[in-house]
């Protein structure tokens, strides 16, 4: 990435997504699965995606802690890209519904914060399209 600045935001988009990841989550505990008193998610997907949003954070906190390294690493070509289709994540998970499309993109979000980590521009490119496909399947291109 070109500067501090737009890790950082980078990290600030990672972070915002682990924050709607959590809201969702804690919705999905709390709503009752139909017909029954029982959360409508499933114990073992909660902890899933509860792992996924504190790995996130981590991720984040790692590129915060990193942002003067991976300014000079060469992922300048790539940083509108990746502001943008995490915000688009952002998006997606305050509208998902399912636990499994919420763990996909969980764990999307996971992978291209480990490749951005990296400070190689060639781990981008499988992730980040992964990423924006997943999103683009589950919100209408803006």
């Amino acid at each position: 990435m070109a500067d501090t600045h737009h890790i950082i935001a980078l990290a600030d988009s990672l972070s915002a997504c682990a924050d709607a990841l959590h809201a969702r989550l804690m919705h999905a505990i709390r709503q009752p699965a139909p017909g029954g008193q029982a959360p409508a998610i499933s114990q073992g997907a909660a902890q899933a995606l509860f792992e996924n949003e504190v790995t996130l954070r981590q991720r984040a906190n790692s590129l915060y802690l990193d942002a003067a390294r991976l300014a000079a690493s060469g992922l300048d070509s790539a940083q509108q890209q990746l502001l943008d289709v995490t915000a688009r994540a952002r998006d997606a998970i305050a509208r998902i519904d399912r636990a499994k499309d919420l763990i996909d993109i969980a764990a999307e979000l996971l992978s291209l914060g480990a490749a951005v980590a990296t400070g190689k521009p060639e781990r981008l490119v499988a992730p980040l399209e992964k990423l924006k496909h997943h999103v683009d399947a589950l919100l209408p291109t803006r």
